[in-house]
């Protein structure tokens, strides 16, 4: 079969090739076999076929953090040859080979169903970013009523997109924050109501500085995460699910205790499946499908490379998809 694989040596950089035969039998263990029929190209993904540190956690890794596919053999009792599934997090593309391959063993406890009304390129256009987006927004919602606007941060990558989107479909007033001010038309396409500039967020910030925000989704970290928490509104929440400016916080506690701020971290890599079920539900009960085509860009596996790249540099608009038989 076909897959990306990614090799670390303790005295050389990483080797990223595309392997055109790679033997069924180098696969994990696992009790489920999947046909792989998508998979996308996520930050870390990015930083894995670029070869950079953080992410591969082995000598020898498949990368790819999302992938949706067929069951081909399973021994695991809650899986039938052809059931169509989704496998977002648990360690692929990171520790156990992913989703950026033509097939997959796995555990069949990290696998979700795929839904009734949605197809396999919409599942993979939503993947790991769209879980993390919706964990977000449940966790604003279970808070406090929203009454007033809600922020996103990094608004034009993959989680900041679908964040936007959900958000307008579930009737939330949201504020797109960007670096990319090309991108205006497109996130208000998304359903953003107003869009600022990331410059005015990224800067320091004053201990505690105009109320503004009755939420958060960051996507960002460091500065701007410690701004939007100086912004936010007495008894707002701020959900944290990203670090491209940095993992620092250069903040004070003067928000947490003067304003009852609350900060929320957002992992949706091991989050538990009551949580992926209800998230899952949302997304495919709101989000328009002709909307996450317009956001998305399906790619040949032979492409993720140079995609990677590219979402590294801060190029990538929305969610790109990997079409791994193409």
């Amino acid at each position: 079969m076909r897959a990306f694989l990614v090799t670390r040596a303790p005295s050389a950089p990483p080797d990223v090739r595309l392997e055109e035969a790679f033997p069924d039998a180098e696969l994990m263990p696992g009790d489920v076999t999947i046909d792989v029929a998508y998979s996308s190209v996520n930050f870390k993904d990015g930083l894995a076929l670029a070869g950079r540190p953080g992410v591969i956690r082995g000598q020898r890794v498949i990368p790819g953090i999302d992938l949706v596919g067929t069951v081909a053999r399973s021994d695991h009792p809650a899986w039938n040859v052809g059931d169509g599934v989704i496998l977002n997090g648990w360690g692929i593309g990171e520790s156990h080979h992913g989703g950026l391959a033509e097939r997959a063993r796995v555990s069949g406890d990290w696998l979700m169903p795929l839904p009734a009304g949605l197809e396999p390129r919409h599942a993979a256009a939503v993947g790991t970013a769209g879980l993390t987006a919706m964990s977000a927004i449940l966790a604003i919602e279970r808070h406090a009523p929203v009454d007033g606007e809600v922020l996103v941060t990094g608004a034009a990558g993959g989680v900041g997109s679908l964040a936007i989107a959900l958000l307008a479909a579930a009737g939330h007033s949201a504020v797109a924050s960007t670096g990319r001010w090309s991108e205006g038309e497109y996130l208000q396409t998304l359903g953003a109501t107003r869009i600022i500039e990331r410059a005015g967020l990224s800067r320091p910030s004053k201990p505690l500085e105009h109320e503004t925000w009755a939420a958060a989704i960051d996507c960002v970290g460091s500065s701007t995460l410690a701004t939007i928490l100086a912004q936010t509104r007495y008894g707002g929440i701020v959900t944290s699910c990203g670090l491209a400016q940095g993992s620092d916080l250069p903040g004070t506690v003067m928000p947490f205790i003067l304003r009852a701020v609350s900060l929320v971290g957002i992992n949706s890599v091991y989050a538990p499946m009551s949580v992926r079920r209800d998230a899952w539900a949302r997304i495919t009960a709101d989000l328009d499908r002709d909307l996450l085509d317009s956001l998305t860009t399906i790619i040949p596996l032979a492409s993720a490379v140079d995609v990677a790249h590219t979402i590294l540099n801060g190029g990538v608009r929305g969610r790109t998809v990997v079409d791994v038989r193409a």
